[in-house]
């Protein structure tokens, strides 16, 4: 803390002011903050495990995998020796192509990449507990569309480094620099046509616009060019019927920049595709290239991360349900699920009264609301049930082809999934994560082990501090089921309008009034927060501060609490969530994420907040006409 800044001035430097000095942004980090110390700590954890199971020869199967899968990535001197060989069939195939029909079959191969557009499977709008085929619009490598499409001096510059990190990549696979800078030209330009034809942030917040059920006649029409037929044969699904498409305006743009590109054209956007998605596991001019832009010109980073932190990322990501047994094994207790899932059920009970009291909502709509908040499921730590990886097949002298190996697992265990009753039980996120999620279509709030430690949650510490922090995640996590988003999905995770007309339209005035007050706060330079894109997650950080809040009285009413470090339980409470979000971040990171982040920046997911609590208020007694005080106070629940 930095007790010489007043907290109604500025609560966020009040409480991180000092934390930020001594925190400084490491050479291989964009940003640095509460979280990443504890991911960074997660990461040490993990090495461990895996350095101790690559050396074990114990038997132990899911041991022995995960051990393999990290020793070959550490292998740098084989994947040195392997160069360009791992990259050489797909790029002969790609050669070879004869005709622009010939696509379909070459992006059936490069599934994990998302070139062109992204096919999967998805739960369905209008019937949750279903499993349904969905394509969605994708094929860009920037974070995006609007990084294609503004127009001011920054984007600019930016564009221009990444055709000139494009014709690199190309050069590396043997191309003359001629040749390079025609190619990228060719990908620039096709990428920028699939980017005008694609979704903003802001309309993929209205899930109603991303429903369009159609059968596969349907989808030919509305790119005739690409053979249908033989992508669905290639990728493993030859029998399907109907599918969802996302966004019928992006296939039907791939159409005819299909038939307007030459084969050429399409050739170079396939190729950079191929080894824009390898980069990072093939020889070091390609890790080291794919860095400097990604890494160094479009987030700020000085310095690529250490081998050992990219490999257990790697494993985490491709084998995260193996990893993540011996993780919560060693770093999850019993006791710390309990107390996680104890304090769920109080912030439950806290949003329950919340409704019941609501003075704007109508009774018929509560019914739902109450409804759909009781049917949330609650997962803690890791899943009941782990995942099977034994049909992946792991080599300990093979990096490339066990991060195939894995690719296709995944892509083929969701496609699995088509035509199946939903599994409720399965996690999009591994048990080390240093996250929590919820999902609105299957309604629940997902908490992965990782984020509950300490510093975020210490069974050990107060409770002040605790329900601050962790309390106010799990209310936001809650409280996404309600936002702009969520609260069009029933109880059951159906896509169905369940509010009345008058309600509907206090909820939007309430909204809107957070959407404005975020739309005000400037980040870097001019730029400012778009309130409207980041409106969900401001919701949700207001609501599960308030549900905290309540909570914590209620669990603390009948105990005699005094201050702590001079501070007051009340302050504790609410430093402890502003504590949560002390972070520093680079200047390029800020804008990158204004334009691919819904999230606000940490110092307004502090400060924006608090202004709106009049708790926050009473308990630092800041006055009428301090920055922490606001006039025009929001408050949605």
């Amino acid at each position: 803390m930095d007790r010489s800044v007043d907290p109604c001035t500025d609560f966020y430097a009040y409480s991180c002011g000092q934390w930020r000095k001594k925190n400084p942004i490491p050479a291989d980090e964009a940003s640095w903050g509460v979280t990443d110390k504890l991911q960074d700590d997660n990461l040490a954890v993990l090495r461990e495990i895996l350095e101790q199971a690559a050396a074990s020869a114990d038997g132990n199967p899911v041991r022995q995998k995960i051990g393999d899968f990290y020793a070959a990535c550490m292998d740098e001197k084989a994947i040195e020796v392997a160069g360009l060989a791992p990259l050489k069939a797909d790029l002969d195939r790609i050669e070879g192509l004869r005709d622009k029909r010939d696509l379909a079959d070459v992006a059936a191969r490069m599934i994990y990449t998302a070139v062109l557009f992204d096919f999967h499977s998805a739960q369905d709008y209008k019937n949750s507990s279903q499993v349904i085929a969905e394509i969605d619009q994708d094929g860009l490598s920037l974070p995006d569309r609007d990084f294609y499409l503004l127009q001011d001096p920054k984007s600019q510059r930016l564009r221009h480094a990444y055709r000139a990190h494009m014709a690199k990549m190309f050069m590396l696979l043997g191309d003359s620099p001629q040749a390079a800078a025609h190619e990228a030209h060719n990908v620039m330009r096709i990428e920028t046509a699939l980017a005008k034809a694609s979704l903003s942030r802001l309309d993929r917040r209205h899930p109603e616009k991303l429903y369009h059920p159609m059968s596969r006649a349907q989808l030919r029409q509305l790119s005739p060019s690409f053979d249908w037929e033989r992508y669905f044969g290639a990728a493993g699904a030859p029998g399907l019927t109907s599918l969802n498409v996302t966004a019928p305006g992006f296939f039907k743009a791939l159409g005819a920049e299909l038939d307007r590109g030459n084969l050429q054209g399409w050739k170079s956007y396939l190729r950079w595709h191929l080894v824009h998605a390898d980069a990072t596991h093939l020889s070091k001019a390609f890790v080291d290239a794919d860095f400097d832009f990604y890494g160094k010109t479009l987030q700020g980073a000085q310095e690529i991360q250490p081998r050992w932190k990219r490999c257990v990322n790697e494993t985490d990501i491709g084998l995260g349900e193996a990893l993540g047994q011996i993780y919560v094994e060693r770093a999850f207790s019993p006791q710390a699920k309990e107390r996680a899932l104890k304090m769920v059920q109080q912030i439950e009970e806290a949003m329950q009264e919340d409704i019941e009291s609501l003075p704007w909502m109508a009774d018929e709509t509560k019914r739902e609301a109450l409804a759909k908040l009781h049917a949330v499921a609650n997962k803690i730590g890791y899943p009941d049930k782990w995942r099977d990886y034994s049909a992946v097949k792991i080599l300990r002298d093979d990096e490339m082809g066990n991060v195939l190996q894995v690719r296709a697992f995944e892509f083929h265990r969701q496609l699995a999934k088509i035509g199946k009753p939903l599994d409720r039980g399965e996690w999009t996120m591994t048990p080390p994560t240093v996250n929590a999620y919820y999902d609105a279509q299957m309604n629940d709030i997902n908490f992965p082990a990782g984020i509950l430690q300490p510093p975020l949650f210490d069974p050990e510490s107060d409770d002040a501090p605790n329900y601050g922090d962790t309390g106010s995640t799990i209310g936001h996590e809650l409280t996404h089921g309600f936002d702009d988003e969520g609260r069009k999905f029933d109880a059951q995770g159906n896509l169905r309008d369940w509010w009345t007309p008058q309600d509907a339209k206090e909820f939007q005035k309430r909204a809107g009034c957070l959407a404005d007050q975020y739309s005000q706060y400037t980040v870097i330079d001019r730029l400012k927060i778009d309130g409207k894109v980041t409106l969900g997650e401001n919701v949700a950080d207001l609501a599960g501060l308030r549900l905290a809040y309540a909570a914590w009285k209620k669990q603390t009413q009948a105990q005699k609490l005094g201050p702590i470090e001079d501070l007051t339980p009340e302050q504790r409470f609410f430093v402890g969530y502003a504590q949560s979000w002390c972070s520093n971040t680079r200047d390029e990171t800020k804008r990158l994420r204004l334009m691919a982040d819904p999230h606000s920046p940490e110092e307004f997911r502090a400060n924006g907040v608090v202004s709106d609590m009049a708790e926050f208020q009473q308990a630092f007694r800041c006055k009428t006409g301090t920055p922490m005080v606001r006039k025009d106070v929001c408050r949605v629940w």
